[in-house]
């Protein structure tokens, strides 16, 4: 399937006794593939960058433990099938962790428009992150949301760029409370270069 085109379909999933059998396996593979698609934003954040095959695993997950057989599938992939990088972007879940829940809200608390603050630099040209749909991740009294969900898209000058193992790349977010930089590893470019077309 062209990575331009990458779509989880019903012919994609298999019945959940079977996927039971291969779970452990399916896990085990994709495990050494999450680890390169994730990276450490300063001390609380995450970016968790997704793939066909990280969304089809969370798929059969969601159906496996929820058990609404077939009529969930359809819920389940119109929630994933927008998290698939379509071959001029990237794609990521960020998660702001942090255990201790007084902690945690007063941090948030802070982070209000952090949706409007994350990027990647490619040697030194910003792509700004849009966020997934519509959904207001900041709440009115100015608390974010521990979870958000981004689209980095990227223009062609840029993807070539990407794919030059001479070129920096950075994940940034530069919110006023959270103003940090991380560079990609060339384990993880190369990894995330398979999303770019």
């Amino acid at each position: 399937m062209p990575v331009a085109t990458r779509q989880i379909t019903r012919a994609d999933l298999i019945p959940d006794a079977d996927y039971a059998k291969v779970r452990k396996d399916r896990r085990a593979a994709l495990i050494p593939i999450k680890r390169l698609r994730r990276v450490s934003l300063g001390p609380f954040c995450t970016a968790y960058f997704e793939s066909f095959e990280t969304m089809l695993f969370q798929v059969q997950e969601m159906l496996l433990t929820e058990r609404g057989g077939e009529a969930q599938i359809a819920d389940e992939l119109a929630a994933y099938n927008p998290l698939i990088p379509q071959g001029s972007e990237l794609v990521a879940t960020v998660m702001f962790e942090i255990d201790d829940p007084v902690r945690r809200e007063a941090e948030l608390s802070r982070l209000g428009g952090v949706e409007r603050c994350m990027f990647l630099e490619i040697a030194g040209e910003r792509a700004a992150a849009v966020p997934d749909g519509d959904e207001e991740r900041t709440r009115e009294d100015g608390k974010t949301s521990s979870v958000h969900f981004f689209h980095f898209p990227l223009t062609p000058a840029q993807i070539a760029r990407f794919r030059d193992p001479a070129t920096r790349i950075l994940l940034g977010c530069d919110h006023e409370a959270y103003a940090h930089l991380a560079v990609l590893s060339p384990a993880t470019r190369a990894e995330l270069a398979r999303d770019l077309a």
